[in-house]
């Protein structure tokens, strides 16, 4: 027995929602797998994929979360020029192209998703600057800039093929600078300035016609993706009309993907079909991979689909107690607290994709299939158990400390009525006189 509990070190409500993840990732994946069924012929090889890729997490898992917070420090330096290299070289035009977005790698045959290790990366770089430059009022001036300058750069390497990775990656770090104690009136104007771009590029994006933006689509860098955002601007706008439409006025054609997805959510119940009886599962191309939360909506009601939810939630709760445990550095903490906003963001995104008006493309953390995405967050459940493994070594050896700590001598009362064992010096000395047993000090003088 204490063998086996040698495996799963830190925190158990961190280790029971990582297994829950991944039960819930097999069922449903495999129930959503249809079309890869059908394309492959065979029942076995995309979940066996899928399954080979959840046990090689649980390796990572195991291997991350036993070494100390340092060697994430020690780390830092290579993560982040592996990043921007591999960031560089996919704006260059050598990564590979899959399901209409050249987001990836063929490392060894298994597609690598650069933005995947440099929103960890990030992650990490923020909490050490964050724990760097710590005051008793708050962080040091100039911390602010020396985040937001790789941030910006970062989320413009990353922006161009994938908008929603670059957008949720700076949510994330602005939440973290605001639990770091950076200046409010710095992050203010920072979302101000943002805030008036967007609106000028939404503005922008409105005006032009399809044929404008397909002529803009010619230029290199952001503006090759024009012609997706327009569409998904206009879809997600025209989604707010409120007016009753016909079935016949209504393409499902053109939309399969959220309009089967949105059938999968209104048709459930409260405990839905039952795993493997989702039927809109045929009809949505990503069902195992951006969609999934609609199929685990259909098939395991609102009760699963709160389930999900409340376990992403329990990811961030554990941040409070590990922040309690640590006294002499603040690393630790930030950088479990931003790990679990990285995964709880991204997995309220792919929830909002399925009801919602907008498509992203951002998977389920640990559930949506996927191999990049499956070992990054498999990696990044690891270091936050590696930080509650540290807390509670930390908390220990507080106690420890506590109960071997000298036991501070009361003091005593100068009389005898307050306290009747008590013998005042001039008595004690008396009393040793009259028994003999009293002894001149030696003076060194004869």
């Amino acid at each position: 027995m204490k063998k086996l509990s040698g495996l799963f070190l830190g925190d158990r409500v961190i280790w029971i929602v990582f297994f829950a993840l991944c039960i819930i990732s097999v069922v449903e994946v495999f129930s959503a797998l249809s079309t890869l069924t059908y394309q492959s012929g065979s029942y076995i090889l995309p979940i066996a994929r899928h399954a080979a890729f959840l046990i090689t997490g649980f390796v990572v898992v195991q291997i991350v979360h036993r070494m100390p917070c340092r060697y994430f420090r020690a780390m830092l330096p290579f993560a982040v020029l592996a990043s921007v290299l591999l960031l560089v070289l996919l704006q260059l035009g050598f990564g590979i192209t899959l399901n209409g977005g050249t987001r990836w790698f063929n490392f060894f045959g298994i597609p690598l998703q650069p933005s995947e290790i440099a929103k960890g990366t990030l992650v990490v770089y923020t909490a050490l600057v964050l724990s760097w430059y710590q005051t008793d009022k708050g962080v040091a001036p100039g911390t602010f800039k020396r985040i937001f300058i790789p941030t910006l750069i970062t989320c413009c390497l990353i922006g161009p093929e994938n908008f929603s990775t670059a957008a949720l990656l700076f949510l994330v770090i602005t939440i973290m600078m605001f639990i770091g104690r950076v200046s409010v009136v710095s992050i203010g104007k920072m979302l101000g300035v943002i805030a008036i771009i967007i609106s000028l590029c939404v503005v922008w994006l409105l005006s032009m016609s399809k044929e404008q933006s397909q002529e803009v689509a010619k230029l290199p860098f952001l503006f090759k993706r024009v012609p997706t955002w327009k569409s998904r601007l206009e879809d997600g706008l025209h989604s707010k009309n409120t007016k009753k439409l016909s079935p016949a006025d209504f393409d499902i054609d053109a939309k399969a993907q959220r309009g089967h997805a949105n059938i999968a959510i209104a048709s459930s119940n409260i405990i839905g079909k039952g795993p493997g009886n989702s039927v809109q599962r045929d009809f949505i191309p990503q069902a195992y991979s951006d969609f999934i939360y609609a199929i685990i909506v259909d098939e395991l009601g609102f009760v699963g689909a709160t389930g999900v939810r409340i376990l992403y939630l329990l990811l961030v709760l554990p941040a409070g107690y590990i922040a309690r445990s640590f006294t002499e550095s603040s690393f630790p903490p930030f950088l479990a607290m931003g790990l679990a906003l990285l995964m709880v963001t991204q997995a309220l995104a792919n929830m909002f994709v399925a009801a919602g008006p907008f498509v992203t493309g951002q998977p389920l953390p640990l559930i949506s299939r996927g191999g990049t995405s499956t070992l990054v967050n498999c990696a990044y459940i690891g270091m936050i158990l590696s930080v509650s493994r540290l807390a509670k070594k930390q908390e220990r050896k507080r106690k420890a400390a506590t109960l071997i700590a000298p036991a501070v001598q009361p003091e005593m009362p100068e009389t005898k009525e307050e306290h009747p064992e008590y013998i005042p010096p001039a008595e004690q000395t008396a009393r040793e006189i009259a028994s003999g047993n009293f002894e001149t000090p030696d003076t060194g003088q004869e």
